[in-house]
């Protein structure tokens, strides 16, 4: 059996998930306490909870095919201000390098209370090119007698000619040092935000490459030959030397590991996910089967880096009940366990004894909490988990389903002070919690314009069912609790994809212009260690910002399998999609398909003004032959092409779908459906570029190979 192993470093527990590599099925988990106080830091959790993963799962090491491990390293050094000082070497002449100093002139970022992130700055001019590698030193020594323990290398426009900062970096290495060039972190223009992306990333260099040294040696000392490789961000893996070069990539990889999992293990098409906690709920938005990314923050300073779009509301299973005069009045956002408090529901029932209602106060400013106390000295609080059990949202199959009998004499005293049942209680104690999550997750469905019909709510977590099913029902949502909930983030890393980007400043971007940045994205890819045949690429034209993105996703080994591998019946992928689309399976049939795809359709009458204006609209979702819905589109037209003749149809489809306004033309959306890959050309301004890269997708394939093409106007869902 080939094995995936995943490695999760939390703040209390460092889990490790062995996945059987050809059906993803999970073989078996262990958890260890996170060495946040040893000498190696977190890495040593993590040799920990690797030995403990092979000897308990009887593993041999010749048959791990990938191995990957979330940190919180970075994002813990960045929360608690544990940074080193960063020195700036700025490049350049004349009056942009006036400019240059300004730019690069960082001010000290607060990161906690009382710690900064500190900058030092050394000017080169780089007008005489015979000393410069010389006086590039000098400036590095200068840096270093300052207290610095790392090096930026900043200059305007290196992201087009980066010479001058790669010089800079060659001498960091001849001298041992911690280096990051602009260019490296980011292609986009705006030097202010580069350097300040590239000095965040300096700060925990120093720290980062400590930790990545130990673990990839202990991982070559447990006999397992193939690399490391490391969460990102953004959903991705990359290399330890990737690591090494831009650990600011890790930030935030926690999250990110659960949306991970939600996508390969789920399925995730449209959706909302809940990675559900003790004390918060990480909320982030898929759509289209992507998650959603945008630039972070740090210290409330923009950066470059692209990192998924979570919003953490503080409710968790184990959040606490607020009351005044004797009533519930919130929950949350102080939970048991910061407390130091016992949960109700994972009580023994036998323990709760002439229980009686009091309050605490957790932190001298905070407000009263629920607190229940009994003859015997036995002292718990009322949690959100607690709540969820006694009103039924909770499976005896959830990882947070508890002793329900315990939960309601806990929670007796509470009702009786608020004259109303223990299930009224609790259901009214659920409610406050619900508001709060509501208010993201409307939002979120708001900002990327997800419609609610289509969006399914999916928890993760060992909170989920604590929280997700209550929260779908007051939102009148579908969910799911997904598979494994409780490790659902390890699973994500073992599972996990490697994901690039390139972004690059381009005004009218041409078809050459496409191409290379394609090309580009897909080296990196390649470089950070997936395999050639498995890479799909987007590519993004923003015309607004001048912007031209690209991103390249792939696995780290080939592989065709899936999670079930399980062919359906005709039949059986119009009920699913009916299920989606809230209708008749008699009203669906199957447009176009390739053998692998199907293209399943309706026709709709929708009303549009007082009833008096009816539209034709014909709603899609694409369905792999496994029954997952791959791509969902309120109005499209789709038809079944031979690849010597896909240029003829999009011809066609640019005729019939664009519109003109005072911007411009706006283009259709268009997709390419080549086997189960879905290459995405949507978003492109010209013929020509969606031509380019198209034709560049489709690559390596025959003339009179079947492909579908899928069609939606510029602003249809």
């Amino acid at each position: 059996m080939k094995v995936r192993i995943g490695i999760d470093v939390g703040g209390t527990f460092t889990d490790a998930a062995a996945i059987d590599n050809e059906t993803f099925e999970l073989i078996g988990v262990v958890k260890t306490p996170t060495t946040h106080n040893s000498r190696q830091g977190v890495a040593e959790g993590i040799v920990q909870a690797l030995q403990r993963i092979m000897e308990d799962c009887h593993i041999n090491p010749d048959d791990v095919v990938f191995i990957a491990h979330g940190t919180t390293q970075a994002t813990n050094a960045l929360l608690e201000g544990d940074v080193a000082p960063v020195g700036i070497v700025t490049l350049g002449s004349g009056l942009q390098g006036a400019k240059s100093r300004s730019d690069t002139n960082i001010s000290n970022i607060e990161l906690a209370a009382g710690k900064f992130l500190e900058s030092q700055n050394e000017y080169v001019d780089t007008s005489d090119k015979d000393s410069l590698g010389s006086r590039i030193v000098d400036a590095i020594r200068s840096l270093r007698e300052r207290g610095t323990s790392s090096i930026v290398a900043a200059e305007a426009f290196s992201v087009d000619d980066p010479y001058h900062e790669n010089l800079a970096l060659e001498k960091c290495k001849e001298m041992n040092i911690p280096g990051t060039a602009t260019n490296e972190i980011s292609k986009l223009y705006g030097l202010k935000i580069r350097t300040r992306t590239a000095v965040v990333n300096a700060s925990i260099m120093p720290k980062m490459l400590e930790a990545a040294t130990m673990t990839e040696t202990s991982i070559i000392e447990a006999g397992i030959k193939n690399p490391l490789m490391v969460m990102r961000c953004d959903g991705g893996v990359m290399t330890v030397d990737e690591v090494r070069n831009r650990p600011i990539m890790t930030i935030l990889s926690g999250p990110a590991a659960g949306v991970a999992g939600a996508l390969m293990y789920e399925k995730l098409t449209d959706g909302l996910f809940f990675e559900v906690g003790g004390t918060s709920t990480d909320i982030s938005c898929v759509k289209d089967g992507k998650v959603m990314i945008q630039y972070a923050e740090v210290g409330g300073h923009k950066t470059y880096l692209s990192s998924l779009d979570v919003r953490t509301v503080g409710i968790g299973g184990g959040s606490m009940v607020q009351i005044k005069d004797g009533k519930a009045v919130n929950m949350g956002p102080r939970s048991a366990h910061i407390a130091g408090l016992d949960y109700e529901v994972y009580t023994d029932s036998d323990l709760i004894k002439n229980p009686r209602l009091m309050t605490v106060r957790p932190v001298p400013s905070d407000p009263e909490y629920a607190v229940i106390e009994c003859d015997n000295g036995v002292r718990v609080t009322l949690t959100m988990a607690g709540a969820a059990n006694i009103a039924g949202y909770v499976r005896p199959e959830d990882y947070s389903y508890g002793n329900v009998e315990a939960a309601r004499k806990a929670w007796k005293p509470l009702a009786d002070q608020m004259g109303c049942t223990v299930e009224e209680a609790a259901e009214k104690a659920m409610a406050f919690a619900a508001a709060k999550n509501a208010k993201v997750a409307e939002q979120l469905i708001k900002d990327y314009k997800m419609r609610p019909d289509q969006t399914v709510f999916v928890g993760g977590g060992g909170g989920a069912a604590s929280v997700v099913p209550h929260l779908a029902k007051t939102m009148k949502h579908k969910y799911r609790i997904a598979g494994n909930a409780a490790v659902i983030s390890t699973i994500g890393v073992a599972l996990a994809m490697v994901r690039d980007m390139v972004e690059r400043t381009v005004s009218s971007p041409s078809q050459e212009d496409i191409l290379s940045i394609r090309r580009e994205v897909e080296q990196k890819a390649i470089q950070s260690g997936a395999a050639p045949g498995t890479i799909e690429v987007h590519v993004e034209v923003d015309t607004q910002k001048n912007l031209l993105r690209a991103i390249a996703v792939g696995a780290t080994e080939m592989r065709s399998k899936v999670l079930g591998n399980t062919k359906l019946t005709v039949d059986e992928l119009l009920k699913i999609c009916a299920e989606n689309m809230d209708g008749n399976p008699g009203e669906l049939s199957i447009t176009a398909q390739n053998g692998v795809m199907y293209a399943v359709q309706s026709q709709r009458l929708e009303k549009k003004f007082l009833g008096l204006l009816k539209k034709k609209t014909t709603p899609l979702r694409l369905i792999d032959e496994e029954g997952v819905i791959r791509l969902q589109k309120s109005n499209a037209l789709v038809s079944e092409v031979k690849i010597a003749d896909w240029e003829t149809k999009i011809e066609w489809y640019l005729e019939e779908l664009t519109v003109f306004n005072d911007g411009g033309a706006n283009l259709p959306n268009i997709y390419l459906v080549s086997g189960k890959r879905i290459i995405d050309l949507s978003g492109l301004q010209s013929k020509a570029q969606i031509c380019a890269l198209g034709n560049a997708e489709l690559t390596g394939f025959g003339n009179d190979e079947k492909i579908l093409i899928i069609a939606t106007g510029r602003t249809e869902g």
